[in-house]
């Protein structure tokens, strides 16, 4: 994907202190993020405004820092109809739902703690974003196979070379980094929530999506 000096292993023997450092990195984040399409991040937008016209529910889901990045992204859509004092979206985070999470995980199995949330929740129309640097988690797999079965809507945000779940979804925004470099891609998928989010709240602001 990029030449050994301009990796992450790369800029990291290059620059010893934290100071030299972070330059060069921002410089690697502008890189990647100038690999996205930006028609991709914008079709995430509007297949969000078309769940909101007709009150479908928008699901997260992510492992670890991705996880994270799930919580973030559906409070933050969740808080724009407030904002701007109109009607909302409906959106929920799968990975906060910790007792499920463990319960699923230990009494079943990991690869389940999405899709068993989903089975009885999920509906024909709803979406579902699965967010993921590998593009391989099991769970998220699992979870994408179950909305495409549903007739629901599949958004993958993904990173390096897309891995499965890149054949799964229907919706595809890619952070084309070296494998192993989960931190940029992590940053990168922060940055498309907050992309989207400014904007969709502007929208809504102006009349717009309604």
């Amino acid at each position: 994907m990029t030449s050994e000096s301009n990796s992450m292993n790369g800029l990291l023997a290059q620059h010893k202190s934290m100071g030299e450092y972070y330059t060069p990195y921002v410089d690697y984040l502008r890189e990647i993020l100038g690999r996205v399409d930006p028609k991709s991040v914008e079709q995430v937008g509007t297949l969000f405004l078309e769940a909101r016209a007709a009150g479908r529910l928008i699901f997260f889901a992510g492992n670890g820092g991705s996880a994270a990045t799930a919580s973030h992204f559906a409070q933050d859509l969740a808080e724009v109809g407030r904002k701007v004092g109109v009607p909302g979206f409906r959106s929920l985070s799968l990975s906060d739902a910790a007792a499920h999470i463990t319960a699923v995980g230990n009494d079943y199995s990991y690869a389940d703690i999405f899709s068993a949330q989903m089975r009885d929740l999920f509906t024909a129309g709803d979406v579902l974003v699965v967010i993921s640097c590998s593009g391989n988690s099991p769970n998220a797999v699992k979870a994408a196979q179950l909305a495409n079965a549903k007739g629901g809507k599949t958004i993958g945000l993904l990173g390096f070379d897309g891995g499965e779940l890149a054949r799964i979804c229907q919706h595809v925004v890619l952070v084309k980094a070296n494998k192993g470099e989960y931190g940029p891609v992590e940053d990168v998928h922060m940055i498309f929530d907050h992309i989207i989010i400014t904007h969709l709240t502007s929208q809504l602001r102006r009349g717009n999506g309604q």
